[in-house]
Parts: C-alpha cells; structure tokens; sequence
C-alpha cells in the first residue's frame, strides 16, 4: 500500500470533504454556543474516526505504515490544540460572539487544510527532487524548537496586524457585527465586516503553522497519503475540542516546552536520515554516511511520552492555576478595551462584568504568583484601563 490507489485517495478525500459539510449544515449554519456534552461527543466521535482509520491503515498497509498514521496524527493533533491558543487570542481581540466563534473556527479549518495540502505536496516535490531538503526541514523544526523556548513578546497575536491594517486601508471596512455576515451595508454601501477580518487573520496564521506542521509530519514517514491524512484528521473536530477545553487551554503552560522537544527530536531525526541518505558533495564527499536512524515505533515512544509528561505537568502546576485564571483577566480586559467591535452597550458592559468575575477568582489564589504573572503578561495594566475607559464611558 506504499503505492495508493487513486480510488482509495478519492473515498478519502469525500469522507473527509462529507464531514466537512455536515460539520457545517448540522452545527455551524446555525449559529449557537455548544453546550459541553455536544463538544464532549463530537470530539469522541472524530477521535473515534481517526482511531478507525488508523487501525484500517495498520491492517491493510502493515505494522510500518500504521506507526506512521499514529505517529503523524498524534504529532499533528498537539500543533493543532497549540494553533487554538492563537484562535483564542485573535478571537479575544476581535471580540467575536460566542455563537458565532464557530464559523471562525470551521473556516480556520478549512483554510488550515487546504493551506497544509499545498505545502504537503510542495514538500513531497522537494523531497523527491533536492537532495538537501531533509536538511533543510530538520534546520527548521530545530530552528521552531528553539523559538518556542523563548517567551513570547507582547503584542505578538494581536489582531491589528499588518493584514488587518492594510485591508483596512485599503477596503471598505466597518467595525460592527452583523451577526455571522461576512458582508453589510452600512451607510448604503457594502462593507466588510469584522467577521471577515478576523478570518483573514486566522488565514494568516495558518500559513504560518504549516509551515512548521508539514516538515514534522515529513520526519515521520514519506508517504505522501499518510502525511494528508494524518493531516486531515487531525484538524476534524478541533472545532468541538476548541469548546470543550476551552477552559484549560491556558493550563497547559508547559506544552510549548513538549512541544519543542518533540519537533527538536523529528529534527535530528531528519538530519540523521539525511546523512543517511546523503548526496552532498561537500558533506563526505557525497557518500551516504553511516549513521543510527530512529526508527519510526521508538519515534512513537518519544512523542506519547513527552506530550503524556508535558499535559500531567500542566494540570498539576500551581503555576498553571494562576496561569489560567490571569490570562482569563487579561483576556476579558482585552476585548472590554476593543470598543469598536462591540455592537451595544449593554454586550460591552457584560465583557466587563466577565472581567470583574474573573479578577475575583484570583483571590483564591497564592498573592506573589499572581502579581507577577499580572506583571509579566500585562494583565494588570490592561484591568487598568479597562476600568479607567468604563468611569470614563460612565462620566460621559
């Protein structure tokens, strides 16, 4: 099965393009808040989908190949739960309505997937035609890694970037919400609407994420069918999962450091592979070099390992707790401030009782923990002028 036929590739792609549909005429179309026992299900359900076929993919296609679906999916799956913290914080920024957060999410997917097809295959070109490409993807996952090792700069998920103040500039643009409408009339003129901006926003950093996403899942097997689904299947359901770990996103402090141990490791796997199969002239005179290779079963060790040690850490941290409960202050003081995208009043002052809410939960918590996680991640100082812009909003 290392050769798939076309017409397992074409039952694959209408399964997967038939759960993209009813993912959106069943529970996106209309829009609402999940509750948590449908997330609950959903999410079980396309688990449940991937887990089948992977255990089809081992049956026909042996031991090997098996490995690699498991291996691909489970790698792909922590870099997609990773992608939702941004979601996360552009959504925040935009002040985006719970309801209509899904639409957000379903396109963020399918954007994800169609912009992860294209790197996919571009990737599989180079492997096929430069010889230099396995060095050139384990330099960036080791390149990756050592990024996510350092503390992000504030400000960098901001929804103001430079696409959203270029479209902006140069469209026609209004700062209200009609519903889920991508598109308003406004004045007697058709406009774009924040809904679409923030899609432009998540497009962008889904670019960005393939381009880490597609070299890791390379280091793990060069089957092109495996990469795309394991691709696939990864990203289903991640709307369902964004709601149903909704409030542990942010205690997961430690996934980043997983994370970048995990793609660190694909990338001296890939450099290990590339001796091996070397062709470069000034690397051994371009003879193959007789090194170790990590065979694909220890790769699937390593990974469940450091994402199970990573997840336990994280839910057991006291630091995680404060984590949590601060950058939900930091995130309902963030969209209190973004006024223009607030259709009324009476939804403004809600995000500000939110923000009260939250700031409230931190009382229960260990004081010099919470001061500084305030002051490093800018908390404070956003609670400051989300209250300083209500008595002004109040004086006027």
């Amino acid at each position: 099965m290392s050769n798939v036929p076309l017409w397992v590739w074409g039952i694959t792609i209408v399964v997967i393009l038939g759960l993209l549909a009813f993912d959106f005429f069943f529970h996106v179309r209309k829009a609402h808040i999940p509750t948590l026992k449908e997330a609950a299900v959903w999410s079980a359900i396309y688990v449940g989908l991937a887990l089948v076929f992977g255990v089809l993919v081992w049956i026909f296609g042996g031991a090997q190949m098996g490995a690699e679906y498991f291996g691909g999916y489970i790698t792909e799956k922590a870099l997609s739960v990773d992608n939702l913290f941004v979601f996360l914080i552009i959504m925040s920024s935009f002040a985006v309505p719970r309801e209509d957060q899904q639409k957000v999410l379903l396109f963020g997917i399918v954007f994800a997937l169609i912009a992860r097809t294209a790197f996919i295959f571009a990737g599989k070109a180079m492997i096929d035609n430069l010889s230099w490409a396995f060095y050139f993807f384990g330099l960036i996952l080791i390149v990756t890694a050592g990024k996510l090792l350092v503390p992000e700069k504030d400000g960098d998920d901001e929804a103001d970037n430079f696409i959203i103040r270029i479209a902006k500039k140069y469209l026609r643009t209004t700062d209200h919400y009609d519903g889920d409408k991508l598109f308003t009339v406004e004045n007697g003129r058709r406009v774009l609407t924040p809904m679409l901006l923030v899609m432009v926003a998540i497009g962008g950093t889904d670019i960005l994420f393939a381009l880490d996403s597609i070299p890791a899942i390379y280091g793990l097997t060069q089957n092109v069918f495996i990469v795309f689904t394991a691709t696939a299947f990864s990203l289903m359901g991640l709307r369902q999962l964004y709601f149903l770990i909704d409030g542990l996103l942010d205690r997961l402090i430690y996934l980043s450091y997983g994370l970048a141990f995990i793609l660190g490791f694909i990338g001296v796997k890939l450099i290990l592979h590339a001796l091996h199969e070397n062709q470069l002239f000034f690397i051994n005179d371009g003879q193959p070099v007789p090194v170790f290779e990590i065979e694909i079963t220890h790769s699937l060790v390593v990974i469940i390992g450091a994402l199970a040690v990573t997840v336990i850490a994280s839910l057991l941290s006291p630091q995680g707790k404060v984590q949590t409960a601060v950058r939900h202050v930091d995130r309902h003081a963030t969209a209190y401030l973004h006024t223009d995208y607030h259709s009324t009043d009476a939804e403004h002052e809600a995000i500000y009782q939110e923000m009260l809410a939250a700031v409230k939960e931190l009382k229960g918590l260990d004081p010099e923990r919470v001061r500084k996680a305030m002051e490093e991640t800018g908390a404070d100082e956003a609670v400051q002028k989300a209250h300083a812009l209500r008595d002004q909003l109040n004086a006027g």
